[in-house]
């Protein structure tokens, strides 16, 4: 009887142990998600337009590799710049981080290596992408990037 009881018990953990196995590398897929909404209201100054668009942001941290996803519509006239700003929080400026290419394309896309100290800066909610126009040199529409959830 107790030797019934000790194989149950060690399918019972192997199952157990499978099964976690499957969460952690569900979750430790080895990306890290972000996103942004853009708007005009989060520019500095804020501007007025009926622009928006999003940004889907993943983090590779098998390679150190950022890629990018960014629609958007409504704008004043062609996208003229494209960029992940930082380091700065909402209602603050920075320079470029990384420059983005492609943009006549419907949706910007591209990648970038980047640092352990600019992953830092991306996961503590200082980077922010910002779309310009020829009507609005210093941006259109912007949007703070921030973990999926």
């Amino acid at each position: 009887m107790n030797r019934s009881l000790l194989l149950r018990t060690a399918c019972a953990a192997t199952l157990v142990a499978a099964g976690l196995a499957g969460c952690a590398q569900m979750r430790g897929s080895g990306q890290q998600l972000f996103e942004a909404s853009l708007t005009g209201a989060q520019e500095v100054p804020p501007v007025a337009t009926a622009a928006s668009g999003t940004a889907d942001v993943r983090y590779n941290t098998g390679n150190n590799t950022l890629s990018w996803s960014v629609t958007h519509g409504g704008l004043s006239g062609p996208v003229t710049g494209a960029h992940i700003h930082g380091p700065a929080g909402p209602g603050q400026n920075a320079g470029v981080v990384i420059p983005f290419s492609n943009l006549n394309a419907g949706t910007i896309t591209g990648e970038a290596r980047i640092t352990p100290e600019q992953l830092t800066q991306l996961t503590s909610g200082q980077w922010y992408v910002n779309l310009h126009t020829a009507a609005n040199p210093g941006g259109e529409i912007r949007g703070q990037l921030r973990p999926r959830r």
